[in-house]
């Protein structure tokens, strides 16, 4: 009996089973392309399905602001008025700040000039940006306290505010 069975030599394999000259490419490129394409894959899948806006939509928020009283200068001949004894704050460029039902500030803006108006001084304000969805709103001129207004209102260009 003998050891040596017939069979076939199987030929060795070559260490470089590529072409000659071509080579893998190194496995952290190979994970980075991985990567970048699953990321993109899941981002438009997520912008597909969010309808591909996020931003909220908005609305101006449009009102007046009324200064009566000894708190205007009298006898004033110019078309624009202005707030006097200690309501100063109260002029063109005051600042107008709004705030969702959370209290979160969403939107500012500034008082336009005011007008005289029998006796008053009526400021337009006018505040762009202001993101729907509020249940209501708050609006504060200069430093001057929270005014509360529905959000029906306040789409609607019905904010009215006075001192004096």
């Amino acid at each position: 009996m003998s050891d040596v069975t017939d069979t076939a030599a199987v030929p060795p394999m070559p260490e470089n089973p590529l072409a000659p000259g071509r080579r893998w490419p190194h496995p952290l490129v190979t994970g980075l392309a991985g990567l970048a394409i699953g990321a993109a894959a899941v981002g438009l899948a997520w912008g597909l399905s969010s309808g591909g806006s996020s931003a909220p939509a908005t609305f101006t928020l449009r009102g007046t602001m009324t200064l009566t009283g000894d708190h205007i200068p009298s006898g004033s001949t110019s078309e624009d008025c202005t707030g006097y004894s200690g309501y100063e704050d109260i002029t063109k460029g005051a600042g107008v700040t709004v705030y969702d039902s959370a209290g979160k500030v969403v939107a500012t803006s500034s008082l336009e000039t005011g007008k005289p108006d029998s006796g008053s001084c009526v400021f337009i304000l006018e505040v762009p940006g202001v993101p729907e969805g509020s249940k209501f709103y708050q609006v504060e001129v200069s430093h001057r306290g929270k005014l509360t207004v529905s959000a029906a209102d306040a789409k609607a260009g019905k904010f009215a505010a006075s001192l004096g």
